[in-house]
């Protein structure tokens, strides 16, 4: 039995195993008074005062999140017990390094509903997986006069590789706006359908508008003219429950460091069959089966996408995220997620002079938890600066959605993004640093 299967095949053993106790931790969460509360003691980070003292509200969880002491541990005994490279050596060390890296993978593929562990490429992150489709499947099966659909709320990572696709090959760029509510346009996307349509590929949850696509719709757009759907999960996957056996998308990608794992890691998943299609991208160790002077066969995937030494420490790291949110059930924290954006959406909105963008809560598809907002008057990055003195940390900029931004009007804005470890007492302390820092510029004269 090749190696590789043999490793996959121990890691479904491994994953299945660890169901009980997934299961027992989600029961001990559901009890606890309050998600954001019952687990906050799990991330050390947040335990910690900055400028002269102030407690640290971190909102920022758009961008990155916090890492809970479990994976903290899995990477330090990496290093500290079993540092090796995998798939090479029968040494101990690197047969159970090789099996923790693969024993990762099946519970990534496990925590998005894959039908194998083998449907999952590590990447370094979303914005690498994006370009490895763009490079193998795109580079493919896009031609002249192909037609690629996007949106102007898509993130820079999930604009740039289409753009620089069509340069190589000519197919056309087509991009659906915002709808009144400020979500994207289905009406205006089913007239941007055609046959020449090969490939749609949108954001899942933005996160500037916090808005959700309707997936299953978009796909059956996607079908109807014999078309690939890609889907950036960076914002969903962490949040909500992904399952990409009822979910319509042939790929999805997302990073582990907006869900509680390491940076420099991330994942596409793939229909299995459509990986198979699919040609290398990069060269060298590992993803070769067979190496000769004048040319090289290729490995099956995920191999095949798999150049060279990967980040051992970090799979692993993502493999206890994956298990640490398991257990804490995505059903539960995507009703945490509800409950706290909500009530932040409601807060800002009382405030005067605020422009919160997106939809309201209570769209038919909801909202994220988080608030993308300006204050009348007053310059975004101001706003952040004088929140940070008072130890809130929020995102400012534009948050790598400028045609988002355009579409609106603006140039930048201020992010505020909780998540799992937060609780209705960091918004309060949010919004009075906010208040205050309103206050502030109104006495300055500003």
């Amino acid at each position: 039995m090749p190696a590789r299967r043999r490793t996959s095949l121990a890691a479904r053993a491994t994953a299945e195993a660890a169901a009980p106790a997934a299961a027992a931790a989600a029961a001990a969460v559901a009890a606890a008074a309050g998600l954001g509360a019952a687990i906050r003691p799990h991330f050390p980070i947040l335990h910690q005062t900055v400028h002269d003292g102030r407690p640290l509200v971190y909102l920022d969880n758009a961008a990155t999140s916090q890492k809970p002491e479990a994976v903290l541990t899995a990477l330090d005994t990496y290093y500290r017990e079993y540092n090796s490279n995998v798939h090479r050596g029968v040494h101990a060390l690197s047969a159970r390094a090789t099996t923790e890296y693969e024993a990762a993978r099946a519970k990534v593929a496990a925590f998005v509903g894959a039908a194998s562990p083998e449907e999952i490429v590590y990447t370094r992150n979303a914005s690498e997986a994006i370009n490895l489709v763009a490079n193998t499947w795109g580079h493919a099966n896009v031609k002249e006069g192909d037609e690629i659909i996007l949106s102007v709320a898509e993130h820079h990572s999930n604009l740039v590789p289409w753009q620089m696709l069509a340069q190589r090959t000519g197919a056309v760029l087509k991009f659906v706006g915002l709808s009144g509510s400020e979500e994207l346009d289905m009406e205006q996307l089913r007239q941007l359908v055609t046959p020449r349509t090969r490939l749609i590929s949108l954001v899942h949850v933005s996160n500037m508008l916090g808005c959700t696509l309707p997936v299953h719709s978009v796909a059956e757009l996607a079908q109807g003219v014999g078309a690939k759907l890609l889907l950036d999960c960076c914002q969903s996957v962490p949040n909500m429950p992904v399952d990409v056996s009822t979910l319509g998308a042939d790929w999805i990608v997302a990073s582990a460091h907006k869900m509680c794992g390491p940076t420099g890691i991330g994942f596409l998943w793939g229909r299995y069959s459509l990986l198979c299609d699919m040609p290398p991208w990069q060269g060298g160790g590992e993803m070769i089966q067979e190496v000769r002077l004048e040319a090289s066969t290729y490995a099956e995937p995920p191999s095949r996408f798999e150049a060279g030494t990967p980040a051992i420490a970090e799979a692993i790291g993502l493999g206890a995220a994956c298990d640490y949110m398991s257990g804490l059930g995505m059903a539960a924290v995507a009703a945490h997620e509800r409950e706290l954006g909500g009530y932040l959406y409601e807060q800002l909105r009382s405030i005067n002079g605020v422009r919160i963008y997106g939809p309201t809560p209570s769209a038919p598809q909801g909202r994220a938890a988080l608030a993308t907002f300006n204050v009348d008057g007053i310059h975004p990055t101001d706003i952040s600066t004088i929140l940070d003195t008072a130890g809130v940390a929020v995102r400012s900029g534009h948050l790598c959605t400028q045609p988002a931004h355009r579409a609106l009007g603006i140039a930048s804005s201020v992010r505020a993004s909780p998540y799992i470890y937060n609780s209705q007492a960091d918004v309060d302390a949010f919004i009075g640093a906010l208040k205050d820092s309103i206050n502030f510029f109104k006495e300055m004269g500003m």
